[in-house]
């Protein structure tokens, strides 16, 4: 089922952003080579409860920790570990933060240390296509125009897009309907309105789009070893225009 927010949820929701947001903007004054991922995991979620939120994730669906961090050719959903970060690592940190109710949902492509010169072209890449999807979440749009503008920028950039995970609806839980996928076709389906609150959160990868599950039934890695890179924001579809709850440079 698809929820419409009310003005009072958004605005629960913009709050629960907003810390979110000085979350992620903490970890990037972190990031260095010999930090370990569980070092963020443990900070975040210490800093989230300071706060009074909780990280939704943790728990949810038996996940165990606050993250997720995802290494190099991880492409999502990454366990936080003791392993040391390494000069020219590609980190992406994933995040729900629950603050009286209100949900944001956000991730964000690192680079520890010095990255190379592909790598640093990923990471742009990956992130000048989350906001040309954020360009099409009009009302009256549909969501393959998302996944459209998304697939011909990055391939056209000579990058593949994951199709295996996709963007959703959030609130009142973390997975709502409908699904966002990253690819697709202009004018195909659903059509957004005004309310509705979707993440959009492309992940691109260096070679083939393709991915593998690791043992522990959560972590998703590309087939070929290559780079992934993701970043995520939740936006309100608005009469006027798409609001990003989760921007960093507001």
């Amino acid at each position: 089922m698809i929820t419409r927010k009310s003005k009072r949820e958004i605005e629960m929701m913009q709050e629960a952003g907003r810390l979110l947001v000085q979350t992620h903007k903490e970890i990037a004054k972190m990031i260095k080579p010999g930090l370990t991922t569980m070092e963020i995991d443990t900070f975040v979620d210490t800093f989230l409860r300071k706060h009074g939120a909780i990280p939704e994730q943790k728990g949810f669906n038996d996940y165990p920790y606050a993250i997720c961090a995802s290494v190099n050719d991880e492409i999502c959903h990454g366990f936080p570990r003791g392993e040391k970060l390494a000069d020219g690592d590609i980190v992406t940190i994933d995040m729900v933060v629950n603050l009286n109710g209100g949900l944001a949902d956000s991730a964000w492509s690192y680079k520890v240390g010095k990255v190379d010169q592909v790598g640093e072209k990923l990471l742009d890449v990956t992130k000048t296509a989350l906001y040309k999807g954020i360009e099409q979440a009009q009302v009256g749009s549909r969501i393959g125009d998302i996944g459209y503008a998304i697939q011909t920028y990055a391939e056209g950039e000579g990058f593949s897009v994951v199709r295996d995970f996709t963007g959703h609806g959030i609130g009142p839980t973390l997975h709502e309907d409908p699904h966002i996928p990253h690819f697709g076709l202009p004018n195909k389906g659903l059509r957004l309105k005004e309310g509705m609150v979707i993440t959009i959160e492309p992940m691109i990868n260096e070679g083939t789009w393709e991915s593998q599950m690791d043992t522990n039934g959560w972590t998703a890695r590309t087939v070929d070893g290559g780079r992934s890179a993701q970043y995520e924001h939740t936006i309100v579809i608005m009469k006027d225009g798409p609001l990003i709850i989760t921007e960093q440079d507001s």
